[in-house]
C-alpha cells in the first residue's frame, strides 16, 4: 500500500491541493520524482535524503517513487521536501499514516532534518481550509502566519524529529506540539498607528497641494505634481502615507497574501498591517514594475495594492514603461500571461508621480528663467502619453516657496497628518458603508454603472461639466473620473449630494491635465 500526503501547490495567488504519493520497490535504489515538477523538487530528494538519515531514522535502500498528482499541475518551490520526507518515513513504518487525517504538511529541508521557512504559507493555509483540510503542518518560522487563518490547527514544527514524535501516539517518545494560536487583534491595532515618519505639519507652505493630497488619499484618486527642484514635491509624497487611512481586517489579509509569496513577510510581525509605499527609480524596468519572470512573481504596482506607487522624476521613466501602467490603473489587477500558465495578481493602487516642468526644471518658475527650448520641452513631455493622462484624476502645481514661507516658523498653526488622516477616515467610512456588499471600498473604483447611481448631479453642475468637457476635449473616461473625483470632494464635506462647487473643484483639478502637443 502507498502512502498519500497532503500539500499544495501555488500558483501565482491560487492554491491547489497537491496529493503525495510515495511507493518502495525492490529494485535497485533510487528515487524518482514525477508529476510535472520543477528544479528545485527534483532536487528535493538529496535533501530528503540527508534530513532522514541525519535525523537518526533509515532511509530505505529501495527504489522510491514519488508522484505529485494531479501530474497536470505545475509543481514549484521548496514546499514539497517535508511531505515527501513524512511519505517515505511513513511507507518505511517509521511514523503512524492513521493519524494523517485531514492533514496537510508544507516545508523545506535543512540537510540536519530542521525546517526552513517557505514563501506563500498564508495563501496556502487559507486555500487548503476552504478545501477540507483541518491541520497544517508547517515550519516553526511559518506558524504565526498560518495562524492567521481562524479554523485551522497550526501545528510549527521545527525538525523531522518533533513530528515524528508528535504523529507515534502509542510511542513512548510520543511528544505532542502545541499548536500555534495568535490574537489578530494585537496585529490590528497597529494599522491605527499613522505610517512613516514623515508629517504634514513639517512642510512649509503648499497648502494647496495638501488639500489635493487629501482628496487624493480620501477617494484613492492617482495624482501627478509638477514643479521646480526643491519645491517640496518629494516631501510632499512621502507625507502622503501618513494620511492614509487604516486596512481593513480583508484588505491586510490580501495584501498579507501578496507579501507571503513574494518572501517579504517578517516572521515575527506575519500580517501587514499598514498601508505600503513603494518608491521607484526610473531605472525600474517594465517587469519589475508589473511584475513576471520564468517563474512569474508580483510586481512593484501588486506590492503596492491597496496602497501607493511612488514615481519620482516621472518623465525620466522610459516611455514603454510608463506605458504598462495603463491596464493595471484601469482594471486595479494586472493578468501575466505565459505559454503554460496565466496569472492575476491584484494592483489596485494609488499612482503618485512627480517631475519637473521641463528637461532644466525652471518653467514658470517664479525666480529662475527657463533655459530650455521649446522643442526640448516637448520631447521631454513627449514620454506621457495620452491615454496615461487620462488616467490620473489630479494634476497640481507645486511652486518654488517664498523667502518667508521657507523661514516662517509656524509649524503651530499647520494642520498635522493626524488631523488631516481623521477627515479622510471619515470620508472612507462614508464610502465602505455607501457601497458595502459591492465589493469596493473607494469612489475611484466606481463601475460607470455604480457611477450613475451614486454620483447624480443637478442641472447646474451639468451644465458646468458639459462646459468642460467640450472646453478641455476631454474624453468619456475623464468624465467618470471627474464625477468620482467630485463624489470625493462631496465625502470630505460630508455632503449626501454633489453640488457645483464640488463639480467646479473636479474641473479645475482635471484642467491641468493636458496632453502632450
Amino acid at each position: 500500500m502507498i502512502s498519500q500526503i497532503l500539500t499544495a501547490s501555488v500558483i501565482g495567488l491560487d492554491v491547489y491541493k497537491i496529493l503525495v504519493e510515495v511507493d518502495l520497490n525492490n529494485s535497485l535504489p533510487s528515487v524518482s520524482i514525477v508529476g510535472l515538477p520543477d528544479t528545485s523538487i527534483s532536487e528535493a530528494k538529496e535533501r530528503v535524503r540527508s534530513a532522514i538519515k541525519n535525523s537518526g531514522f533509515e532511509f530505505p535502500n529501495k527504489k522510491i517513487v514519488v508522484n505529485l498528482a494531479p501530474a497536470n499541475i505545475k509543481k514549484m518551490g521548496s514546499y514539497y521536501d517535508l511531505p515527501i520526507a513524512i511519505g517515505i518515513l511513513a511507507k518505511n513504518g517509521v511514523i503512524n499514516q492513521n493519524n494523517f487525517n485531514d492533514t496537510a504538511f508544507v516545508g523545506e529541508l535543512s540537510l540536519d532534518g530542521s525546517l526552513r521557512a517557505v514563501n506563500g504559507v498564508l495563501p496556502i493555509a487559507a486555500g487548503l481550509i476552504s478545501q477540507g483540510v483541518k491541520t497544517l503542518i508547517v515550519p516553526y518560522d511559518n506558524a504565526k502566519e498560518a495562524a492567521i487563518i481562524s479554523g485551522l490547527n497550526v501545528i510549527g514544527a521545527k525538525n523531522l524529529v518533533e513530528i515524528v514524535n508528535h504523529f507515534n501516539t502509542d510511542s513512548p517518545s510520543y511528544t505532542p506540539i502545541t499548536p500555534t494560536v495568535i490574537d489578530i487583534n494585537d496585529y490590528m491595532k497597529d494599522n491605527l498607528n499613522i505610517n512613516g515618519i514623515f508629517d504634514f505639519k513639517d512642510v512649509k507652505g503648499q497648502s494647496k497641494a495638501k488639500k489635493a493630497m487629501e482628496i487624493a488619499a480620501a477617494g484613492a484618486h492617482n495624482m501627478l505634481m509638477s514643479g521646480p527642484p526643491g519645491s517640496g514635491k518629494t516631501l510632499l509624497a512621502k507625507c502622503f502615507s501618513s494620511i492614509l487611512p487604516p486596512l481593513t481586517f480583508e484588505e491586510s489579509i490580501e495584501l498579507t497574501k501578496i507579501y507571503s509569496i513574494s518572501g517579504l513577510l517578517n516572521p515575527n510581525k506575519p500580517l501587514i498591517t499598514q498601508r505600503q509605499f513603494r518608491s521607484i527609480h526610473h531605472t525600474a524596468s517594465a517587469i519589475g514594475i508589473i511584475g513576471g519572470g520564468t517563474n512569474p512573481k508580483p510586481g512593484e504596482i501588486t506590492l503596492a495594492h491597496r496602497g501607493v506607487l511612488f514615481l519620482d522624476e516621472f518623465v525620466e521613466f522610459p516611455r514603454n514603461v510608463l506605458e504598462v501602467l495603463r491596464q493595471p490603473l484601469e482594471d486595479g489587477k494586472i493578468i501575466i500571461a505565459r505559454a503554460k500558465m496565466r496569472l492575476e495578481f491584484p494592483s489596485d493602487f494609488i499612482l503618485l508621480a512627480a517631475m519637473n516642468p521641463c528637461p532644466c526644471g525652471y518653467l514658470g518658475d517664479s525666480e529662475k528663467k527657463c533655459t530650455c527650448s521649446e522643442f526640448q520641452i516637448k520631447q521631454y513631455r513627449s514620454k506621457l502619453s495620452g491615454p496615461l493622462l487620462d488616467r490620473i484624476d489630479i494634476v497640481i502645481d507645486v511652486p518654488r516657496l517664498k523667502i518667508d514661507e521657507l523661514m516662517a516658523n509656524n509649524t503651530e498653526q499647520t494642520e498635522t497628518s493626524e488631523q488631516i488622516r481623521a477627515r479622510v477616515i471619515k470620508a472612507r467610512n462614508i464610502q465602505l458603508e455607501r457601497y458595502a456588499g459591492l465589493g469596493i471600498y473607494t469612489n475611484s473604483e466606481l463601475s460607470p454603472k455604480l457611477i450613475k447611481k451614486y454620483c447624480t448631479i443637478n442641472s447646474d453642475s451639468a451644465l458646468l461639466l458639459k462646459n468642460a468637457v467640450q472646453k478641455f476635449n476631454l474624453s468619456a473616461r475623464a468624465y467618470d473620473r471627474m464625477l468620482k473625483l467630485a463624489r470625493t470632494i462631496a465625502d470630505l464635506e460630508e455632503s449626501e449630494n454633489i453640488q457645483i462647487n464640488h463639480i467646479a473643484q473636479a474641473v479645475q483639478y482635471r484642467s491641468a491635465i493636458s496632453q502632450p502637443e
